[in-house]
């Protein structure tokens, strides 16, 4: 009976309790709603986190959430101005013996023109495979066309960028090259006009271009970028190295001011690292990524995507799960603190504009306080003479580039790759390219590891990506990025290491250590947008759907700018 007592007590105060408790949890849901509605998005969050802008403590240490970047940056294994492996290799492109000199296998009627497209470094693939191109053809070339209508709007020609005799000379044994198509009748020959598709092997020119160019004895192969493709014939390969490499070389009025620029940071210290930073809006607006800059990013963005009708828009987070977008110039900043260059080193930054300005750039500069650029480093008077040429700015950032002792990149687009080829032929001075793809899942989580944990994160991930030889696997890759068939082993050097005291044990390289599983350098690869596979989408030619040997195709082009374009330099 009193055990009843007790429990109908206890059920009538909980009856009591529950329009209280019920009272608070709505309560409880109502604040939880309305935080939830003021509270940015996951995305954004995200996002911001990536756009924080650093600021400088006591210390002399840059604060990043609960990490702090000490000013020496962090301990690196590896020498951090020099490839240790490099001395065991060497370019190597000279012709053999079994490829004929010009004079032997040159038709005298057979003329081709080529008709280049995109800024300077994307030109500068078109004029290297043009030389080939022409070898297969056993024709005259005629000295390329720049593209003067493009996005980059440079009205300057052939001459006024590469030295026009050198390139002829040089190349003679080659290949046979004239200045202008030659007269017939008393009139300039006029080329047939067509285009081949992307990556167009040595057979697809002997069936396309050749029986047409044995009837019209001259054809101009127009919008020429990536019109040949990345495997050929070693003697071939060896002379897209020649080209690129050796013919290829400034006008002295670009060379003299690009050794000045060069002389001048050299003066500022004894090693420097140039970085070629892409983060322009057209750049930001064609990959589809997403910066934390809220509603006013997206809407800019927006409006530049507008231009271009074929674009799709894309996943933001996707595109940068997935390594395609570009790093921030605050992480280019981290990556490199991480990798154990320090607050005092020097780096020379060669950009457009930046999106977001000064305060984009305030975080690296806070990291790298000794920041250059060439409008910093030479006078207004001495760059007024290529201030009007984006080509010509272009070369001067090229030479300062190719010279600096370490090179790095926040992208993978033209100049990131011609560089890193040439920087691999002479001599595999380092050169470093994020591994987008894994160094974005750690930005995200940067704010809850010890600065420690995070750089020894960032070296792992690199591994692979520094410009070491042997990174990638002979053949992969675009070879402009990977001339494999250029670089040879020093057998003399090998002897003498491989004859050396075994530190570590019979089977030993230590070429190998930099090296990386293949696979794996695919899957880490920064694949960003390839340019190859999204241009002429719908296009019959570009699709291979041929209707014949000799199409007739004037690359016709429409006020809407070419996404290599944007994304060449």
């Amino acid at each position: 009976m009193a055990s009843q007592r007790r429990r109908h007590h206890y059920y009538h105060r909980l009856r009591l309790l529950i329009p209280f408790i019920s009272a608070i949890s709505g309560a409880l849901l109502i604040l939880f709603a309305l935080l939830s509605f003021l509270a940015p998005s996951p995305v954004d969050s995200d996002h911001l986190r990536h756009r924080s802008f650093l600021n400088v403590p006591e210390d002399d240490a840059v604060g990043i959430s609960a990490s702090r970047v000490p000013s020496g940056g962090g301990k690196s294994d590896r020498h951090i101005w020099s490839s240790r492996n490099s001395k065991f290799y060497y370019g190597c492109s000279n012709a053999s013996n079994n490829f004929p000199k010009a004079e032997a296998i040159t038709h005298p009627n057979r003329f081709l023109a080529i008709a280049t497209s995109g800024g300077l470094n994307q030109q500068r693939t078109g004029i290297t495979d043009a030389v080939v191109a022409a070898r297969i053809l056993n024709a005259t070339l005629v000295v390329p066309k720049l593209d003067q209508k493009s996005f980059w709007k440079d009205s300057s020609n052939f001459s006024e960028i590469f030295d026009v005799d050198w390139f002829i000379s040089f190349l003679s044994k080659d290949i046979k090259i004239i200045r202008q198509l030659p007269r017939k009748r008393g009139k300039l020959m006029t080329p047939y006009t067509m285009r081949v598709p992307r990556k167009c092997s040595e057979r697809c020119y002997q069936n396309r271009v050749l029986p047409v160019l044995s009837k019209k004895h001259a054809v101009q192969l127009t919008k020429f970028d990536y019109r040949l493709a990345n495997k050929l014939a070693t003697d071939l390969q060896k002379l897209r190295c020649r080209v690129n490499y050796h013919a290829l070389r400034f006008t002295d009025t670009i060379l003299d001011m690009g050794q000045k620029l060069v002389h001048r940071m050299r003066m500022k210290s004894k090693h420097y690292i140039a970085l070629h930073l892409r983060f322009e809006p057209d750049m930001l607006a064609f990959s589809g990524c997403y910066y934390g800059g809220g509603e006013k990013e997206r809407k800019e963005l927006a409006a530049i995507r507008r231009r271009w009708k074929t674009l799709h828009i894309s996943n933001p987070d996707k595109e940068r799960r997935h390594g395609k977008c570009p790093l921030t110039p605050e992480e280019v900043g981290l990556m490199l603190r991480a990798l154990g260059y320090g607050s005092d080193v020097h780096i020379y930054v060669a950009s457009g504009e930046v999106y977001g300005g000064e305060e984009t750039l305030a975080p690296l500069k806070a990291l790298f306080p000794n920041f250059h650029s060439k409008e910093t480093i030479a006078s207004k008077e001495e760059l007024e003479p290529f201030a009007s040429f984006s080509s010509r700015m272009a070369a001067l950032d090229f030479i300062v580039c190719d010279e600096s002792d370490v090179f790095v990149t926040n992208n993978n687009g033209n100049m990131a790759r011609i560089l890193a080829g040439r920087r691999r032929y002479f001599g595999h001075k380092p050169t470093i390219r994020p591994n987008a793809k894994k160094l974005y899942r750690l930005f995200l989580s940067r704010s809850n590891m010890t600065w420690d944990v995070f750089a020894s994160r960032v070296r792992t991930f690199q591994r692979g990506f520094m410009g070491e030889p042997n990174e990638v696997r002979p053949g992969r890759g675009e070879f402009h990025e990977n001339p494999s068939t250029c670089v040879c082993e020093d057998s003399d050097a090998k002897v003498k290491r491989d004859s050396g005291p075994r530190k570590y044990g019979k089977g030993y390289n230590p070429t190998r250590k930099d090296a990386v599983i293949d696979d794996q350098n695919v899957d880490d690869e920064p694949e960003w947008l390839d340019m190859d596979d999204v241009e002429d989408q719908n296009d019959p030619l570009e699709r291979g759907l041929f209707n014949g040997t000799g199409l007739d195709y004037d690359g016709a082009t429409s006020d809407e700018p070419e996404l290599e374009e944007i994304l060449s330099d």
